[in-house]
């Protein structure tokens, strides 16, 4: 049941069950640790297309990977949301709980999400276990997305003809601290050995 605030009331006739196969198991199996990689930043910033690389590179290497993408997951899982504050909110919610159980899997999970909001994404490293969650900032300067626009959106938002668009009538708040800030205006090739690096100074996997 949820509250008019956005939260929800706790059912004590709901109770967690406990599995014989653990996290620690399934991570033993693939060999490297589960980890979310989250991915933030405008809308044509570049976050799906490093978040791809990203994985590709994992594959290559026999890292187990599920990419979790904005439009991807709209289509589906949140396909009854919109794009205001509280549906954006309930967006990251869901992605954020899909991506807790993916971890338990024992995989790396890689989102690619505006995201715009600092408590969501607080919210969603809240629901992971210390080290579990990295925040990746790809900061790219509003005018370059908007200038790359690959979708058309911007063209559309300055119109008129699109409502609540990150970066022109909705705010973007940047992170203050992410975990990894990358600049959005480099080359992939660049971008992807400083991820990999990360991961592995964080024993996530192998170096």
């Amino acid at each position: 049941m949820t509250l008019q605030n956005g939260s929800f009331l706790k059912d004590d006739n709901v109770v967690w069950h406990p599995h014989a196969v653990t996290r620690a198991d399934r991570e033993k199996q693939h060999g490297h640790r589960g980890a979310v990689l989250w991915f933030t930043g405008l809308s044509g910033s570049g976050k799906s297309t490093v978040a791809g690389a990203l994985e590709q590179a994992l594959h290559a290497q026999g890292i187990s990977t599920y990419l979790l993408d904005g439009d991807n997951v709209r289509h589906g899982l949140c396909r009854d949301l919109g794009f205001t504050d509280d549906d954006r909110r309930e967006n990251i919610r869901r992605v954020g709980e899909v991506a807790k159980l993916m971890v338990d899997a024992g995989l790396v999970v890689l989102t690619a999400f505006i995201s715009p909001h600092r408590a969501e994404r607080d919210m969603v490293r809240n629901l992971l276990g210390e080290g579990q969650f990295i925040e990746v900032f790809v900061d790219t300067p509003l005018e370059i997305c908007e200038a790359r626009d690959p979708k058309g959106l911007y063209k559309k938002a300055r119109a008129g003809e699109l409502k609540n668009f990150t970066g022109i009538d909705s705010e973007y708040q940047p992170p203050e601290v992410p975990d990894v800030h990358l600049n959005g205006e480099q080359l992939v090739t660049h971008l992807v050995p400083q991820l990999l690096d990360v991961m592995r100074q964080r024993a996530i996997i192998n170096p």
